[in-house]
């Protein structure tokens, strides 16, 4: 059986990594169409982890991005009513994107610090030898 060291910084990189491309697609509103796609593979590349501590960084991250997409999707299927509300089609597009930040950075920020002050430590990982 071979060993093979995940190092700390790569644990803590692997663990802020979904919220730190969240708080991007949200701050550069144009991203967010790709990080949609791009985050499923980010997803499942850290969901299978070997550390517990960075699939959890990664739950709370993904609930959080992918909540806010579903909530998208469901505001957006009524838009039309909601542009009259609103008070136009611009001012619905701020009040979504408000809502996207409050939802988004603050947790996520918070997470990407947590992250950081986490005592990470090398993990040996044993696999098959092929």
């Amino acid at each position: 059986m071979a060993t093979k060291i995940i190092t700390a910084q790569s644990q803590m990189r692997a663990a802020q990594s979904f919220s730190f491309f969240s708080i991007v697609s949200i701050l550069i509103p144009p991203v967010i169409l790709i990080w949609i796609a791009a985050s499923i593979f980010v997803y499942c590349a850290v969901a299978n982890h070997p550390n517990v501590r960075v699939r959890e960084f990664l739950t709370h991250s993904g609930y959080r991005f992918y909540g806010l997409v579903g909530g998208l999707v469901a505001v957006l299927n009524f838009s039309p009513q909601l542009t009259k509300w609103a008070g136009g089609g611009m001012q619905l597009i701020v009040i979504i994107w408000v809502i996207a930040f409050l939802v988004v950075v603050p947790l996520g920020v918070r997470d990407i610090l947590r992250a950081k002050k986490e005592p990470w430590k090398d993990f040996t990982l044993e696999t098959d030898d092929e």
